[in-house]
């Protein structure tokens, strides 16, 4: 009786050490002072525009390449830490885990960016997941089947976004700007060990993302202490892309009739086509 005693207080004192060591844990601050303006920050509205005001309009297709050094802060931290994800994991818990995005279906072909084909959850976890099948061999190198598992794509595996823009002359405002319609993360596919290009993963309807992205910290580059969240660097056109489609009578692609170096020199044209016609337009 007196062992069961004994046994019995020990326990307990055990659970309440730890019980105290995890209140301490949860206890501490990470920082000097609590962060707030983000987790409360409100989206700003766009300003109402009419078709009327609508002097000209173009539709532009752009890709952005996390490579580069300006677009860093989309592609890390590649683990998310404390107070930051990176991009693709901001939209894959909004995807998964909170249920406040909505993903569209690229089509068969990866070029339908009409938001026409949403996603269930089901299928948004087979993109994110997708099953790899690896051959198997005998002691002799003879086929003896295929091994299915499945394999998350990893954020640090995304490295290119598309997105989908309608560029905007407001005769009523004196202003051109940019609002951005649509987003995809790029896959990059792999034919026989070579790369053969990028297709969609998917389409986000950009208006939705906003929400999401006002609330995700990114990493400023210059004062720890003035954090932006994804909605401001996109806002404020924070990063590099290159134009890989306008809109056109044969509703086609740059790289359908230009490759390398043409292809390059073709975009630079349509970027310095729309900055003269801003410049002709304003310039008096």
């Amino acid at each position: 009786m007196r062992n069961f005693i004994k046994y019995t207080l020990l326990i307990i004192v055990v659970t309440s050490f730890q019980f105290d060591v995890n209140a301490q844990v949860y206890n501490v601050l990470d920082g000097a002072y609590v962060k707030e303006t983000n987790l409360t920050k409100r989206v700003i509205p766009y300003p109402h525009l009419r078709e009327a005001d609508v002097m000209y309009f173009r539709r532009i297709w752009q890709e952005m390449d996390l490579k580069q050094k300006i677009n860093h802060p989309y592609y890390y931290p590649i683990d998310p830490i404390q107070d930051r994800k990176n991009l693709f994991d901001v939209i894959r818990d909004g995807l998964l885990v909170e249920g406040s995005l909505v993903a569209y279906s690229p089509g068969p072909g990866g070029d339908n960016d009409e938001f026409t084909l949403p996603l269930s959850t089901d299928s948004i976890y087979n993109i994110l997941n997708p099953i790899i099948y690896t051959k198997q061999f005998d002691d002799y190198g003879e086929f003896i089947g295929t091994t299915q598992t499945r394999q998350p794509i990893k954020s640090r595996d995304v490295t290119k976004y598309r997105l989908k823009e309608d560029w905007i002359w407001d005769r009523q405002r004196s202003e051109r700007y940019v609002r951005i319609i649509g987003i995809a993360p790029l896959e990059e596919i792999f034919v026989d060990g070579e790369s053969a290009g990028y297709k969609p993963l998917f389409w986000l309807y950009y208006p939705e993302c906003r929400y999401v992205f006002a609330n995700a910290d990114v990493f400023n580059l210059f004062n720890d202490a003035q954090r932006r969240t994804y909605e401001d660097l996109f806002q404020k056109r924070y990063f590099s892309s290159y134009i890989v489609k306008e809109s056109n009578v044969y509703d086609r692609i740059i790289e359908n009739y230009a490759r390398g170096m043409d292809a390059l020199v073709e975009s630079e044209r349509i970027k310095e086509e729309l900055f003269l016609l801003e410049h002709d337009l304003w310039h008096y």
